[in-house]
């Protein structure tokens, strides 16, 4: 029996044309990805930590020296968030009321800077700080600062807000 050659050809020869169109549709989908993932890049999160990083360079050493100067005076806070609403407790190492000035409340999501928020506490009667802000369902990072005296005071936290609209700290450690 003899075998014979057999050609099977699909579309017919194929030409340079082919191979161009080939290498057009290619270079097309990578294209259009790559279009697509820097719009969506570019409208969320910018990537920016800070607006200036060579002055946050340079004020790092004095906020380290900060925090530390505050651990050392045992200042803390309590954050609560519920019913559209933060009362935050700066207490002293004798578990006493701080009396801060310029008290404020930075809230911003994680990683998209259009919902970011500054807004000033209110001294209470009692002691508390309070201030009145609608926050949606997820996490928050929160900032709260504010001076006593010469000494500042700064906290950095996330809360988690659950669907009933009641916040939670995320725990990384006593503070």
């Amino acid at each position: 029996m003899k075998q014979e050659n057999v050609k099977f050809q699909l579309f017919g020869k194929f030409t340079g044309l082919h191979m161009a169109l080939c290498m057009i549709a290619f270079f097309s989908v990578i294209i259009a990805v790559n279009l697509f993932m820097a719009s969506l890049a570019s409208s969320s999160w910018t990537g920016l930590v800070v607006k200036n990083s060579y002055v946050a360079s340079q004020k790092f050493n004095g906020n380290l020296s900060a925090a530390k100067a505050q651990k050392i005076r045992g200042w803390r806070s309590l954050i609560q968030y519920q019913n559209d609403e933060f009362k935050i407790e700066f207490l002293d190492k004798d578990a006493q009321n701080l009396d801060i000035t310029n008290a404020q409340l930075f809230v911003g999501r994680p990683a998209f800077e259009q919902k970011d928020q500054l807004v000033k506490l209110n001294k209470l009667v009692d002691g508390t700080y309070a201030t009145k802000l609608s926050l949606g369902f997820g996490e928050w990072s929160i900032r709260i600062t504010g001076t006593n005296g010469a000494y500042s005071y700064r906290r950095d936290e996330r809360l988690i807000v659950d669907a009933q609209g009641v916040g939670k700290i995320e725990t990384r450690g006593a503070k």
